[in-house]
């Protein structure tokens, strides 16, 4: 593939922009919609809508967790990267399309097929990211990587702006539809973005024209069978190989914990804001809005920031910062929406800087002929991490009665993540990619 080629780095990034509508609209309107909308009032056998959303978030990263090790490396040997990512992005989108079609009070309905959404959004993103390492050198990675992201945030935050026009024209009436129907309609137009956009994105992407080859004896297989074995194999081959390499490791393990809290406060924060603050879908949205545009910022801030200091200290210093945001979080006032706006553009310059930083440092320490497969891992690490942090707030939810204490459950992940992070001597883990052992590819025939 062409290195640090301008229009397919361009079509890479906007991947970020058509699958960032889906995610933004996951936590502005989806989680809101489902504790406000879909739950009965009351909660759900005993149940509230927070902790039932925490709980499935939680379930879903253990899903995830099971199986995107072995896609990844099945993607690397069969170099069909471009392939899943089509497949899964499709199937994500189209998902999300159908979501709205769950009636009121079908709770178990509406969390099976926001599952169903979620697997695809994630497992595209294991492909997505694999083609990092081999479109960019150790040059340009961190700035591409927060390009994709700076893309992502605005199409995102561009998506949910027309979807809050929508919504507040349903609200005062001047439409004829009801919020809750715009709100539908707002969920389903985020599937529609996804499936439009991915399509130019694929479209400026390069076809891989090599794999490995397969071993004699997979050929008596069937095929499928074969890449299963071959991919589960290779991911246990190099999780055991993984443990000679520290530094990576310990950059894993910080991640671990740094993102479990990151992505506990993106995936709660919808549903934290309407039933413990009582604030309305429009002044969630708005919230959401605004981490958006921001995060665009902070995305591009914080790579120049990584060119200056260094990819690690950067994100130790963004650390820093959300460990404030979460126990200001635990302080917000009940009714009022000004706090939290001001929170969100806190939350919004650091969320751009920890993701393409942490992204874009991995990719750095990885060998980029298994790039999918090792992405892969971090998405598995991703997944892995986020099952404890919703599981958490779920249960300090639900034994307390209140978002307000499991909030505050966040600051410990962070400060651990921090730590671990100190620890990791970032040039000696990139020094080490030399010491990997990858198959040779041979040509597709």
């Amino acid at each position: 593939m062409p290195k640090n080629d301008p229009r397919t780095i361009f079509g890479w990034a906007m991947y970020d922009w058509a699958n960032s509508a889906y995610i933004t609209t996951f936590g502005a309107i989806v989680a809101a919609f489902f504790t406000g909308v879909i739950v009965p009032e009351g909660g759900y056998n005993g149940y509230s809508g927070q902790t039932l959303w925490s709980a499935v978030i939680s379930i879903g990263a253990i899903i995830l967790f099971l199986f995107m090790p072995v896609l990844g490396a099945v993607a690397d040997y069969a170099s069909a990267k471009k392939r899943f990512l089509r497949v899964f992005a499709v199937a994500g989108a189209l998902i999300t399309i159908g979501l709205p079609l769950v009636p009121d009070g079908a709770v178990v309905a509406f969390l099976v097929v926001v599952l169903g959404s979620q697997i695809g959004f994630v497992a595209a993103n294991v492909f997505y990211d694999g083609f990092l390492p081999d479109l960019t050198t150790d040059e340009t990675i961190d700035s591409v990587s927060s390009k994709g992201f700076a893309l992502g945030y605005i199409g995102g935050g561009l998506y949910v702006l027309l979807a809050l026009v929508l919504i507040i024209l349903s609200d005062t009436g001047v439409i004829g539809l009801t919020v809750e129907t715009a709100s539908r309609i707002g969920i389903a137009g985020a599937g529609v973005w996804w499936l439009v956009f991915t399509s130019f994105s694929l479209r400026r992407l390069p076809d891989e024209t090599r794999r490995v080859a397969l071993p004699d004896e997979a050929d008596r297989e069937l095929r499928l069978i074969a890449y299963w074995k071959i991919g589960f194999g290779r991911t246990v081959d190099t999780a055991r190989k993984m443990m000679g390499f520290r530094q990576l490791l310990l950059f894993v393990l910080a991640y671990l914990f740094y993102n479990d809290a990151t992505q506990t406060v993106i995936g709660v924060s919808g549903a934290y804001a309407e039933e413990t603050l009582g604030l309305s879908a429009q002044e969630i949205i708005i919230t959401f809005l605004i981490v958006q545009f921001v995060a665009f910022g902070g995305a591009l801030a914080f790579g120049a920031i990584a060119g200056r200091v260094g990819t690690k200290p950067a994100i130790m210093a963004s650390l820093v910062v959300w460990i404030g945001i979460a126990v200001a979080a635990f302080f917000l006032p009940e009714g009022e929406a000004l706090p939290l706006y001001v929170l969100a553009v806190f939350v919004g310059f650091v969320l751009g800087g920890v993701q393409a930083l942490s992204r874009s440092l991995y990719g750095s320490m990885i060998p980029e002929e298994a790039s999918a497969e090792f992405y892969g891992f971090y998405s598995v690490f991703s997944k892995f991490s986020a099952i404890w942090g919703p599981l958490v707030f779920a249960l300090v939810s639900n034994a307390t009665g209140s978002g307000r204490p499991a909030i505050l459950s966040v600051v410990g992940f962070f400060a651990v993540g921090l730590a671990v992070l100190a620890f990791v001597d970032v040039e000696e883990g990139r020094a080490s990619r030399s010491r990997w052992v990858i198959p040779e590819a041979d040509t597709l025939v």
